[in-house]
């Protein structure tokens, strides 16, 4: 089966590259900025997540994109750090858009994430890529990489690295 890939944007990219870095099944992780259409189209930070459909689902990518980022808090940085879902095909929207419905009872506020259209991406300079890979005893990434790891391998160990 071909790989397929998503955008994905929530918080700071070093952390959701390092989230999606772990997961088996992920093929390469891109990360930089994305912007999308109509009142989004200032990059915001974000990865694009190539991904084996055979080994990992897209709801379960969606899934740990929620709980791995402030899903439900829409706070002054959002412009930077867009909480969404960038779609490539139209095909898939809907099927987003159901996974985000379907979470939304393992929250006890409004998921605010957005599906959007990729209009386009930029990568991050060389020295950001791979960042946690290169970093793991910086504090930023034991204060907030590292919690995000332990999570997921308590959560979801039957799909993480």
């Amino acid at each position: 089966m071909e790989s397929q890939k998503i955008g994905l944007g929530g918080g700071c990219h070093w952390c959701t590259e390092a989230v999606f870095q772990s997961l088996k099944g992920v093929i390469k992780v891109e990360q930089g900025y994305i912007k999308s259409s109509g009142k989004n189209l200032d990059f915001s930070e974000a990865v694009i997540v190539h991904y084996n459909p055979e080994i990992l689902l897209l709801k379960d990518l969606i899934e740990i994109h929620l709980h791995t980022h402030k899903s439900t808090v829409n706070h002054s940085f959002r412009k930077k750090y867009r909480s969404a879902i960038y779609y490539f095909e139209e095909d898939i929207k809907h099927d987003i858009e159901h996974f985000l419905l379907e979470q939304q009872k393992n929250f006890k506020t409004s998921i605010i994430t957005k599906v959007l259209p990729f209009q386009e991406f930029s990568p991050s300079r060389e020295a950001l890529l791979n960042y946690y890979q290169k970093n793991p005893e910086k504090p930023f990434c034991e204060k907030y990489i590292n919690p995000k790891l332990d999570f997921l391998k308590e959560k979801y160990s039957n799909i993480t690295k």
